[in-house]
């Protein structure tokens, strides 16, 4: 190893030696004297579901890191994934397990390398009359699915409930059809969907939690290309830890840094639509729950992996001989990084 690296790698271990000690004891990390430049690519325009991320930035954690990073957001019109593909960018968060498989099929060098989500935050809405309690009770309602929908949970259900097609209707993001259909469920958010029908009907709607009956897919996972966990481990791993502290702050301690990047970069977010968001992740444990609580936010197990892929090759939606290990790697997890900053009580 060159001179030239070994300095590099004592600044890495320095700077997070010195933001872990800022962020459990409040004190203030040192800046080191070289950042290394990261572009991390959401799937979304900002919103509290990318909060530690922006947490991060904005409270200067992965400045004391040793990393310069820049978020680009995702939207209607970008594509961060492909940039991620072709080398434009260094990090993607991708929404979920079944696009790591997807890769894995298609012999794209990319692998997850952290999961923020616990739990995949996709609901169906439903209004108060019709009284459901549990998952099978959709199953008389029509059903307002998206066309992504469709081929990939829609199928787990019609796999493990033996729901029908036929009840399905089209969901183009517009929540009127729902609204004047009592005796309908919607797909939507756990963290944004309620909230805006909240406002427009003025009743809470009910929620059916995929996750709480078996959709166990990690989401909001950080994935990376091949190269930089084989050329570049401790840039990838400063980038975890720091993005697992930044989840951390952003859940527990004060995430006005956070919430004001955000609006910044997403100027129609609302204060409300936040604090509301924030409330829901810890309310249903999106972030932090099951593993995390002893594996630190980011957490992943072989077993799950292997489960999800089982129900999704039952359903169809992955083929049964893809190497499913591949999609993703506990290399950078699993540490323990960042506990010591949940509440105790």
């Amino acid at each position: 190893m060159s001179p030239g690296n070994v300095f590099g790698r004592c600044l890495a271990a320095i700077g997070a030696v010195l933001a872990v000690a800022a962020s459990a004891g409040g004190g203030l990390a040192q800046t080191p004297s070289r950042l290394d430049k990261v572009s991390f690519g959401t799937n979304w325009v900002a919103q509290a579901e990318h909060g530690g991320f922006f947490q991060a930035v904005a409270d200067g954690t992965y400045t004391s890191y040793g990393l310069d990073v820049t978020i680009v957001p995702g939207g209607p019109n970008a594509n961060n994934r492909v940039l991620l593909m072709s080398g434009k960018i260094d990090f993607f968060m991708s929404a979920n397990n079944l696009q790591s498989l997807d890769a894995v099929a298609n012999k794209v060098p990319v692998v997850a390398v952290a999961a923020i989500f616990q739990k995949d935050p996709q609901v169906f809405l439903t209004h108060p009359e019709a009284k459901v309690a549990k998952i099978e009770d959709l199953k008389p309602l029509t059903l307002f699915v998206s066309k992504e929908g469709m081929p990939t949970y829609f199928q787990w259900l019609k796999s493990e409930y033996g729901f029908n097609e036929a009840k399905v209707k089209p969901y183009t993001f517009n929540a009127q059809p729902f609204l004047a259909d009592k005796k309908s469920a919607m797909q939507g958010y756990l963290t944004s969907e309620p909230f805006a029908v909240e406002k427009k009907a003025g009743f809470k709607p009910g929620l059916v939690l995929l996750a709480d009956y078996g959709f166990n897919t990690y989401s909001t996972l950080i994935e990376t290309r091949l190269d930089m966990t084989d050329g570049k481990p401790d840039l990838v791993q400063r980038f975890v830890d720091a993005s697992i502290i930044g989840w951390y702050n952003y859940l527990y301690r004060d995430n006005s840094p956070g919430n004001e990047l955000i609006k910044k970069m997403n100027p129609e977010m609302t204060d409300d639509l936040l604090a509301y968001s924030v409330a829901s992740m810890k309310e249903y444990g999106i972030v932090d729950s099951g593993t995390t609580l002893r594996d630190g936010i980011g957490a992943m197990t072989d077993e799950r992996m292997a489960s999800f892929f089982d129900k999704m090759s039952r359903a169809g939606v992955v083929k049964r001989d893809i190497d499913y290990r591949k999609a993703y790697t506990l290399r950078f997890i699993n540490k323990g990084v960042g506990t010591d900053l949940r509440p105790k009580n």
